[in-house]
This record gives structure tokens, sequence and C-alpha cells, in this order.
């Protein structure tokens, strides 16, 4: 299943860029550990021309096509560490996962604009949905506090914990 944007048109586009430049200017673009050599130098221009007119799934179906992916990560387990298969969405996880915090961005730029609030929404139908992911859905925020949280958590988990987690299924909708 697709991920659905409820607000997601040419102006979100707009901001979703800028807060794209933003992270590029200011070297904090998110690299993912998973991404190998050829991934880390296409990746952020894909992911651009995601924001400017395509979709998470066509990002991640581009991360597959032009093999972009490790196929092994190192994991720290008891003992020490090994060797583990990147998992078999990972591609998804990150095609969804970024261009989710851009879209979650650019909605906290325009609802403080508007002097709005946004709520969480579930955007994605997951099949086990979590339960600190149920309890988020229908919460509003402070779009500026959110703004802040996700610029300065780059590809880790918020203090305020949107979005939670990846394969979350949950976005934000301007209220």
């Amino acid at each position: 299943m697709t991920f659905q944007f409820p607000n997601l048109d040419s102006k979100t586009r707009e901001y979703m860029k800028n807060e794209f430049d933003l992270d590029v200017s200011i070297s904090k673009l998110y690299n993912s550990k998973r991404l190998n050599d050829l991934g880390r130098k296409m990746y952020s221009e894909l992911l651009k021309e995601a924001i400017d007119n395509k979709t998470p799934e066509w990002l991640a179906s581009e991360i597959i096509r032009l093999n972009l992916l490790k196929t092994h990560e190192e994991r720290k387990t008891k003992t020490g560490t090994t060797m583990a298969k990147i998992p078999s969405n990972a591609h998804e996880m990150l095609a969804e996962g970024e261009f989710n915090r851009f879209y979650i961005r650019a909605l906290c730029k325009i609802a403080i604009e508007e002097k709005k609030i946004i709520k969480v929404v579930r955007g994605k139908q997951v099949s086990v949905p979590r339960e600190e992911s149920n309890q988020k859905l229908g919460s509003k925020c402070e779009p500026s506090l959110l703004l802040n949280d996700l610029r300065e958590n780059i590809g880790v988990d918020t203090a305020l914990g949107l979005p939670p987690g990846p394969n979350s299924g949950l976005t934000v909708a301007i209220e």
C-alpha cells in the first residue's frame, strides 16, 4: 500500500524542497549507513527528485533498481558484533521515512505561517500497528516545536517521537 500524505500539493512540495536545501547547505542531509558507495553519491539527487515531483514509492524503487544499498551491515550483539543481512524492506524504510520527515517539516512551516496546529494521522496502513503509534493518532502538536525537533534530530528518533520510528505509517495533517 502506498503512503498517503493528506496535504501534499505544490506548495507543500516547495516547502519540502526548501527544507531539503537547508539540510544540504549545512551538510546535515541524512546519509543512511545502509547506502553503498554509489548510493551515497546518488541518494541526495534521487531524494530531491522525489520531493520535487515523485513519491516515496518511486524513490524506494529507484534505490532497488540502481542497487544503492549494501547487502549486509554490522550489528552489535551481546557478545560483540556480527554481519547481518540488510532487511528486505530497507529501501522502503529509507524512502518513506525521509520523504515523510521532509513532508512533516514542510507542514510545520505552513502551519506556523497560517497559525494552525498539526495533528498525527495514519498515512499508511500497517499490518500490525504499534501501540505507541496508535496512541499518537489524533494527537496535536505545536508546529514550531516539531519543526525544530526534526531539524535537530536528522535520521534518528526525535525528542517528540514524530515520526515514531520506521514503518509506523504515521504522518501529520494541518488541522
